[in-house]
């Protein structure tokens, strides 16, 4: 399926598609379904596990509750869908505008790890270009902010561009940065491969918390103090900070429309990527709403409107 990122119309998938695997914190076995949804709804999760009135749980930077190890969002009811941020980046990167995500369980399966199977499922479903125009967040000046070690800003630029570096107190993991414009390069060549990373010495503190009890050497790279123990190794010598590149565009992606501006990120985590997208849009004048093709400032729409 040709990507269409750089559409001038919004789109959503031109069919339905399933697919079950293993919540990566809970352990659980959970069964997934994507539906079609029409123009300026934007990406939405319903629990179908839960009471129908209380199950529909909105893709928005606002409904983040929960940023340890993943990001988790909730609506006004307290259901919850978490570990979202793979399946999010997958939308982003294919050009998804518009879905409905159908699951049984509080959390999107783990799968491999990265984004690929999402991907893979996406082309299954092919992709169906609507009607309606697509619009995008304009930056209009730099907001920075900071989370103990960890700093992001985003300013105005015209496309998407990522510039990220990750530090590490372990001897397996380098310091390793790396810059992105995806206006060049495509997000499933780039990073959609890059697979979720835990180190050994966290694993039983994790599960005693009731995390990571689904995570195995099939859906995450394990690394020790010394060596990473995946049988296969790596997919890139610098995996894990296309992982953490990964991670910041399935969260930047809560915006509900997509943003036209310039990410420079040191040590980011889920945290500050949610701190990062508050504080742009707590600020009027950091932003504007603007069309795929004129960059004219325009009045919010309904889909905006739901997200702000």
């Amino acid at each position: 399926m040709k990507s269409a990122f750089n559409s001038t119309y919004q789109t959503t998938i031109a069919g339905t598609v399933s697919c079950s695997g293993i919540g990566l914190h809970s352990g659980k076995q959970v069964n997934l379904s994507l539906f079609p949804a029409e123009a300026d709804t934007g990406i939405n999760f319903i629990r179908l596990d839960v009471e129908e009135e209380k199950s529909f749980v909105k893709a928005s930077y606002q409904n983040v509750t929960g940023t340890t190890l993943g990001t988790t969002i909730s609506n006004e009811f307290g259901v919850s869908v978490s570990t979202i941020e793979h399946l999010m980046a997958a939308f982003w990167g294919l050009g998804v505008d518009n879905v409905i995500v159908a699951l049984d369980a509080a959390e999107v399966p783990i799968m491999d790890g990265s984004s690929e199977p999402f991907i893979f499922l996406l082309e299954c479903a092919g992709l169906k270009t609507l009607s309606v125009r697509r619009d995008f967040i304009e930056v209009l000046k730099p907001i920075t902010v900071k989370e103990g070690r960890s700093v992001a800003t985003i300013s105005p630029f015209d496309g998407f561009s990522l510039n990220i570096a990750i530090d590490y107190p372990n001897t397996v993991i380098p310091c390793q940065q790396a810059s992105y414009d995806f206006g060049e390069q495509s997000f499933d060549s780039a990073l959609g491969r890059a697979r979720t990373f835990g180190f050994v010495s966290d694993v039983e503190k994790l599960k005693a918390n009731g995390l990571a009890r689904g995570g195995s050497l099939d859906n995450a790279i394990v690394i020790s103090d010394t060596e990473i123990l995946n049988e296969g190794g790596l997919r890139f010598v610098d995996e894990f900070v296309r992982h953490k590149a990964l991670d910041c565009v399935g969260d930047y992606f809560l915006s509900g429309i997509r943003i036209r501006g310039a990410v420079t990120t040191n040590r980011p985590g889920h945290g500050i990527n949610n701190k990062l997208l508050r504080a742009l849009f707590a600020n009027c004048n950091a932003w504007r709403l603007t069309s795929a093709t004129t960059h004219t400032s325009k009045k919010p729409h309904r889909q905006l409107e739901a997200v702000f």
